[in-house]
């Protein structure tokens, strides 16, 4: 039997936190809009459900909610936030706003240390973010918590297992919080913990063959950590009738190109189709300084060099992208509107409808880490696994201003150094990206006895769980000047090094 439990994201900048604390468990869970049916819940026959917090007001006219009648579905069901107060809202229980909003730390006291709350002290510090809280708890429910601020922050319905917290278990800042889900989940919901990466593979590959059938499937392979682990894991499902197209397009980190080809040519024998595509990009690009203009040229090149090449092979009809699950939640809203466009993105998704491929996407219900964990367990090597994210643009987004040959080279040979120095200080995968970028200004230097004016790179690391936000990472002085002091001295064209010290808001990871 597949366990599940279902997440219904009522807006909660905390739904995919939800998840990723499900999945530690081992157990698989999914994220859905509140306009999921009872009717579909009853098919998916999950084990519990999960109401997310949300920025809403339950009283108001256009909140989110789902069908009522998903409360009456005999599930184990868990409210978090506006999940609890929604709970309250269906059921005849009254929802008001709070005389003192509660934000940050707060004190819980805890009345029933059974069930959610088996094996806790009595008192446990806990993360609250809400106006509104619930003033009058339906018929058949009992306080299980309170605080200072709210008579009513955790309450229940033993006998239809339905339960309420006004606070955020899936934060770290309620440091208990993982206890409290884990009740929930084994104690309450009655799952065994059966979902592993090895369990995974084996549906997945299953669930592929039955898709694809006896026809083959194309993959974009740029060497990056998600298309890289999409390929092996259809290459297990599939063999032969998996073929692989790299494309070069000239603006790839160093030494790039060659270790894809060893890696996955050489090493795993795939379908590889190699194309070399430099100065079909390079000659597009010439001239182009607006970053929305080369991203767009490299999409659509890069779009004309794939279908050329996989209109080549005989009996394709599907297209396979490392697409992952934050990307398929952030593409839905709560609402349903679109989410605002920072700047676009290139995507092997672009790919012309007269090309008539049917999409897979391996690892759409995974996170970054499951992906990364999932790699290590098709045997794919550190170097891939632990690597970086890496822009589909690649290095045209770092080099500020016209893209040449000459420029292109420079870059290489700045981010080189760079990434080798975070490495020989044990501090690759202490950050979550790090970067170079070249700048469109010139500066005055003296070398030996003798003026330079030459160019100025940028260095930039961030720390960040899943790349939505970023701090700066405070990489230790020593190191920088290692970098700073290679780079001037061994790459030819550059005099001056700077390091970006902005947090993602308000500046995004990369420059442009």
């Amino acid at each position: 039997m597949k366990e599940i439990i279902v997440i219904v994201d009522f807006g909660s900048q905390y739904s995919q936190l939800i998840a990723r604390r499900i999945r530690e468990c081992n157990v698989y869970c999914e994220i859905y809009t509140p306009g999921i049916s009872a009717e579909k819940i009853k098919q998916l026959n999950p084990q519990g459900i999960i109401f997310s917090g949300g920025p809403s007001s339950v009283t108001q006219k256009n909140a989110p909610r789902c069908e009522r009648e998903i409360l009456s579905l005999g599930i184990p069901l868990l409210g978090i936030c506006y999940g609890m107060q929604l709970i309250a809202f269906y059921l005849g229980g009254k929802v008001g706003k709070s005389s003192a909003r509660e934000y940050g730390k707060a004190e819980l006291n805890i009345d029933d240390t059974h069930g959610l709350f088996s094996g806790l002290d009595e008192r446990i510090i806990t993360w609250m973010s809400h106006e509104d809280k619930v003033t009058k708890m339906p018929k058949g429910f009992t306080r299980l918590a309170h605080t200072r601020n709210s008579k009513i922050a955790g309450f229940a319905n033993h006998n239809d297992k339905i339960y309420g917290l006004q606070f955020h278990p899936e934060v770290v800042h309620t440091p208990k919080g993982k206890e409290i889900m884990k009740n929930f989940i084994f104690k309450i919901c009655r799952c065994r913990g059966l979902w592993t990466m090895k369990s995974f593979i084996k549906d997945a590959a299953s669930q592929i063959r039955e898709q694809v059938g006896e026809h083959s499937v194309v993959c974009g392979l740029s060497g990056g950590v998600d298309s890289s682990v999409s390929a092996v894991l259809l290459h297990k499902a599939l063999g032969k009738r998996l073929h692989c197209i790299f494309v070069n397009n000239g603006l790839l980190r160093s030494g790039e190109a060659e270790q894809v080809i060893n890696t996955f040519k050489k090493h795993y024998h795939l379908n590889f189709h190699y194309v070399d595509a430099e100065k079909q990009f390079l000659n597009a690009l010439k001239n182009v300084t607006d970053p929305e203009k080369k991203r767009k040229i490299i999409g659509r090149l890069f779009i004309h060099v794939f279908e050329k090449e996989a209109k080549r092979i005989k009996n394709i009809k599907f297209l396979a992208q490392g697409t992952l699950y934050p990307d398929v939640i952030e593409s839905r809203s709560v609402f349903g509107g679109p989410s605002a466009v920072i700047k676009s993105h290139h995507n092997v998704g672009g790919l012309p409808k007269k090309m008539h491929l049917k999409l897979i996407e391996p690892l759409k219900f995974l996170f970054k880490d499951e992906a990364r964990i999932l790699g290590k367990e098709l045997g794919l090597p550190d170097e891939i696994i632990e690597r970086h994210p890496f822009p589909g643009p690649g290095l045209a987004i770092r080099i500020l201003g016209n893209i040449t040959k000459e420029r292109l080279d420079i870059l290489r040979q700045a981010d080189l150094r760079f990434i080798e120095e975070i490495k020989k200080a044990g501090l690759y995968r202490q950050v979550w990206q790090a970067l170079t970028v070249l700048l469109p200004l010139k500066s005055v230097g003296v070398m030996g006895d003798e003026r330079t004016y030459e160019n100025t790179v940028a260095l930039r690391a961030v720390t960040s769980v899943d790349g939505m936000t970023a701090d700066w990472a405070k990489l230790p002085a020593p190191v920088l000047e290692t970098v700073s002091n290679r780079i001037i001295n061994e790459v030819k064209g550059v005099n001056r090094v700077v390091y970006d010290i902005s947090s993602k808001p308000p500046a995004t990871i990369e420059w442009e």
